[in-house]
């Protein structure tokens, strides 16, 4: 099933869907799900970050960029987004916990690199040396990070999100540099940006088009979807 709907103005919310969307999943209530979306402007932080000495400090400094500081379902460290990129989950079954998590890694990894390499974007796959948010399944364009791909794993059911940085402008860096300052973690900002700063970047709607199944239609997220979100909704919120 493919989703398309996202809530750029209420970033908290969305993190909620996703979270949703895959106890959902989990529970057997509801299909598989792809969703792909636009986010609003977005600073994600792990729960690693959350028990930082910093972080209010460093959700302060997303706000004062204009970025709502959310807490993910993933881990890692804290990651930023927002219009001029995409946001592409897939929620799966899963018989295990202890299965199948690099084989997801790996697919998602090669799905979005031969999709943007499908667009003409100079993509490749692995981590930058000092790239925030660090991860062995990066995207990047020369010295960027273009894209980073996470997993939150429960028992019946995994999420696998990409977040992919088509044009966002010079906020995504402005911001992550005041929020790994606050954080007290090193990395390099130069690894920080979207692919339009150093290669031409394909339409977002080309993008979606190009990882969604073919001949798949959106669908709406389901009522009961919402009302899950709103009850998980205060989790997501720093």
């Amino acid at each position: 099933m493919l989703l398309r709907d996202g809530f750029p103005r209420r970033p908290v919310l969305d993190m909620a869907v996703s979270h949703a969307l895959l106890m959902r999943v989990a529970e057997r209530s509801r299909p598989a799900a792809l969703r792909v979306y636009e986010p609003g402007a977005t600073v994600a932080f792990s729960k690693l970050d959350s028990h930082a000495p910093g972080f209010p400090a460093a959700c302060d400094a997303a706000r004062s960029h204009g970025f709502e500081p959310v807490i993910r379902l993933g881990g890692g460290h804290a990651a930023a987004y927002g219009p001029g990129c995409l946001i592409c989950e897939e929620i799966t079954t899963h018989d295990s916990v202890l299965e199948g998590l690099q084989e997801r890694y790996a697919r998602a990894t090669a799905q979005l690199e031969t999709a943007l390499r499908g667009l003409g974007a100079p993509v490749a796959a692995g981590a930058l040396d000092g790239e925030y948010c660090a991860g062995a399944h990066s995207l990047h364009a020369g010295t960027v990070k273009v894209a980073g791909i996470s997993q939150r794993v429960v028992k019946g059911a995994a999420l696998t999100s990409a977040v992919v940085l088509l044009d966002a402008g010079p906020a995504i860096r402005s911001v992550l540099v005041d929020v790994y300052r606050a954080l007290e973690i090193e990395w390099r900002p130069s690894t920080a940006g979207s692919l339009a700063d150093v290669a031409p970047a394909p339409a977002l709607d080309a993008v979606a088009a190009a990882l969604a199944p073919a001949g798949a239609e959106p669908a709406p997220i389901a009522e009961e979807d919402l009302r899950r979100a709103a009850q998980l909704e205060p989790q997501h919120r720093p």
